[in-house]
């Protein structure tokens, strides 16, 4: 088919990587973002080889070298002795087993570096302040229509704008929320301001009862980052940029080792963020014949496999193949779901499992749990291995 006119809604991770690999085969492509100005909310994310893969054949391996941190290992510790329950080797071990690093970035340097991969290929590709309302679609064409009431026609619509999408919600509507009892707290602390052997250059899940919490070094190494999990009964809001007394945090992780103490008490008290994990049960259809999702947009993540943004990666180099690749947009609409339904749902359902085997209370069934369970080999078996660029497309 000739090369159909491309619409993204949305200027996050997942719709500039979309756009990235749409225009390396030569798409048009357009953008279109609520905000006033380009940047990333939020603090640390990592980046496994199945994501990896796609950056680099973007060309961007050398941005990432110097932007990212290649953990050592990943280390699992009991929350309030320190006890080393499992170790993950990674680093050298990562790439020579799944064929791309592993990484550990701050949103904003990921998100910066994709904005100027996509300005580089089309300067004029990405336009601020358009609020999408909704979209309509033809037999051969679609509309995206925004609350200004301006419109934006094309052959086809992606819709990544996150798990609050409008897009989807015309798609699929509502979608069924379920809290699951849990919120997730974060804040970065600058290395200078920790003592020097507080934590190596490492991920660390530190695992206690109905409660863990993960660090990691982000920012070439120069910043901590910290994600803690613990339990709270009422409902929150579903927002990453909301903040929270520091005071409440600390009393989350009261009773927990003396490293987490410093690294808590080291934070911002005016810069700690806390939102509600929610769930929601993988869809089985997420397009229509001119419009799909990709992202939060499609299959919003549990955090417990740190697969959220490298899924939505993924989403962008499928799509981009099965563009190239198809006869119609539909056909390659239909095609690009097919081939990512089955794998971005067991993605979301080992997440919203995984965070189980962190909160156990008892430390000799956790320490049994992690002996039988081995994070590195069930992930290896089938998530680390994929290849998005050159998996068959069926």
């Amino acid at each position: 088919m000739q090369k159909p006119r491309i619409l993204i809604a949305g200027a996050g991770l997942g719709g500039l990587t979309a756009a990235a690999c749409l225009l390396k085969k030569g798409f048009d492509v357009r953008v279109f973002e609520q905000a006033s100005q380009l940047g990333e909310i939020g603090a640390g994310i990592q980046q496994s080889a199945n994501s990896v893969k796609v950056l680099f054949d973007l060309g961007l391996r050398d941005q990432l070298e110097e932007i990212a941190v290649k953990p050592l290992e990943y280390e699992f510790r009991r929350f309030d002795t320190a006890e080393l329950l499992h170790k993950i080797p990674f680093a050298a071990a990562h790439e020579a087993a799944h064929g791309a690093p592993y990484y550990h970035l701050h949103r904003a340097d990921f998100h910066r570096i994709l904005v100027d991969k996509v300005r580089s290929m089309a300067p004029d590709c990405i336009t601020l302040n358009t609020k999408v309302a909704g979209f309509s679609e033809s037999s051969d064409a679609v509309t995206l229509n925004f609350t200004d009431g301006a419109t934006a026609s094309g052959d086809i619509l992606i819709g990544a704008d996150g798990f609050k999408s409008v897009i989807r919600n015309q798609i699929v509507g509502p979608t069924p929320i379920e809290y699951t009892g849990y919120v997730a707290w974060r804040f970065t602390v600058p290395r200078a301001r920790l003592p020097a052997n507080v934590m190596g250059l490492v991920g660390a899940v530190w695992c206690g009862p109905n409660n863990h919490a993960v660090m990691y070094w982000i920012s070439s190494g120069s910043v901590l980052n910290f994600v803690g999990c613990p339990p709270r009964s009422e409902w929150e809001e579903e927002s990453w940029t909301l903040k929270r007394p520091w005071g409440e945090m600390k009393a989350d992780f009261s009773g927990w080792h003396s490293t987490m103490q410093t690294i808590i008490n080291a934070a911002d008290h005016d810069q700690c963020f806390r939102w509600a994990l929610n769930v929601r049960q993988p869809l089985s259809n997420w397009s229509t014949r001119r419009a799909t999702l990709l992202g939060d947009a499609a299959h919003p993540t549990l955090p417990f496999l740190a697969q959220g943004a490298a899924i939505a990666v993924e989403d962008g180099a499928v799509l981009a193949r099965a563009l190239d690749g198809s006869a119609t947009v539909p056909d390659a609409i239909a095609l690009y779901q097919r081939n990512r339904i089955e794998r971005t749902a067991r993605v979301v359902n080992e997440s919203n499992k995984m965070g189980g085997l962190y909160r156990i209370v008892d430390a000799e069934e956790m320490r049994r749990a992690f002996a039988e369970r081995n994070p590195a080999k069930d992930r290896a078996q089938w998530l680390f291995n994929y290849d998005p660029l050159t998996v068959p497309l069926e």
